[in-house]
């Protein structure tokens, strides 16, 4: 018997029984489906991370106050006070590695401008920040350092705080009011989008940290140093030098803690990639045990199709099939069940996808080789557990078949 006519009766066998072959399939559909889905919104969130990440600059670190023992307690990150602007200006100075430096205290606020008014993030830096953060003004422009020498009252909103205090009216040159102190805006920074870890990246207002500090605060300290480095080869090295010049500064003698972290965005990089991987491989794990349910589904029919169809097993081999006719005949009905229900797990998988973006607003990604992948696995499943049903067929006696009832 042709391979051709063995396809023929396979699929006509199929045909007979719509009802049961589609619902054998549906194990296959929501695994395929799920499958890609889920690594669709793997890869999306990995690739929004990545972009995140390279946004802030892959050469820039951050300085943080923290971890040092006093009267017995430990505190940690953001713990104490002992970071300075003195420590900022040292940096710049000394470190051969750094190109930039900015100072930055923060604290949450409301902002008033007639009758609108806004909780945002206010953050005092110097005129460095938005270099290091890659981060043009859109409209007006940055304060100046002599801004930040004589603590002028002057701001720069983030996008979001603008929409939210003007709408589409342009800010520069109005006044707003922070803790009731007027400031005048001079610039608006272009649109950044959201943060690695959650919130919106524009809903900033800068101010001079100088100004911060003394009139909006009433503080001394910095909250953290933003520091970029030369390159980002030179990243590990600005590291080392900086983290030498503030344990001499803090006079931290030999064994001691320090009372700073230093975080890179090459180590939160990894950090993120290495989570999303993890994330990524369970969800697709989880999603790849239907897809297996989905072939046991199909040996189980399979088996019963054997059954029913003894006689007419017996009758073919009666009238010259051979075993490996019997057995090609049934392995190419498994195949075309685990192939169908891949077509079709493939569209609702790439259409869930979509649906993602467009309704949730969530970041996917779909590779080809993914969907290649999902569909082999697919066709791997039919055969294999399309296997033991074909070769039982196979096996049946010819006489016994003849004589099954």
């Amino acid at each position: 018997m042709s391979l051709s006519l063995l396809l023929s009766l396979g699929w006509q066998a199929l045909k007979r029984n719509r009802l049961r072959s589609g619902l054998t399939v549906l194990g296959i559909v929501i695994g395929v489906a799920a499958v890609i889905a889920t690594l669709a919104i793997g890869q999306g969130a990995r690739a929004a991370v990545q972009a995140q990440i390279r946004a802030l600059g892959a050469n820039t670190l951050t300085v943080i106050p923290g971890t040092v023992t006093a009267g017995g307690a430990r505190m940690g990150m953001g713990g104490n006070t002992t970071l300075t602007a003195d420590d900022a200006f040292a940096i710049r100075a000394e470190c051969a590695a750094v190109a930039a430096v900015a100072p930055v205290v923060r604290r949450g606020l409301q902002v008033v401008s007639g009758n609108a008014n806004w909780g945002t993030s206010v953050q005092g830096t110097s005129a460095e920040f938005v270099d290091i953060r890659a981060w043009p003004v859109q409209d007006g422009g940055m304060f100046s350092d002599s801004d930040v020498r004589g603590a002028a009252k002057v701001a720069v909103l983030g996008s979001k705080v603008k929409e939210q205090l003007f709408g589409d009216q342009s800010p520069i040159g109005h006044v707003v009011r922070i803790k009731d102190i007027p400031f005048r805006v001079v610039g608006v920074l272009s649109y950044k989008g959201g943060q690695t870890f959650g919130g919106d990246q524009d809903d900033i207002v800068l101010v001079p940290y100088t100004t911060a500090q003394r009139r909006l605060l009433g503080i001394t300290y910095l909250n953290n140093v933003m520091v970029s480095a030369v390159s980002e080869r030179a990243v590990p090295e600005a590291v080392q030098q900086i983290s030498d010049l503030l344990r001499q500064r803090h006079r931290i003698r030999p064994g001691m803690d320090d009372d700073f972290f230093m975080f890179t965005q090459l180590e939160m990089q990894t950090t993120a990639e290495s989570t999303s991987r993890v994330m990524t491989t369970l969800l697709a794990s989880i999603a790849a045990v239907s897809l297996l349910v989905g072939g046991i589904g199909i040996m189980n029919i399979m088996l019963v199709s054997v059954t029913e169809r003894t006689k007419e097993i017996g009758l073919r081999r009666a009238l010259g099939a051979k075993r490996k006719d019997i057995r090609v005949q049934f392995l190419a009905e498994a195949t075309f069940l685990s192939l169908a229900g891949g077509v079709l797990g493939v569209a609702i998988g790439l259409t869930t996808a979509r649906l993602l973006t467009g309704i949730a607003r969530w970041p996917t990604q779909v590779q080809p080789e993914v969907v290649m992948l999902a569909m082999a696995f697919a066709s791997l499943v039919g055969v294999f557990f399309g296997w033991y049903p074909a070769n039982r067929a196979a096996r049946l006696d010819v006489i016994e078949a003849l004589r099954y009832e």
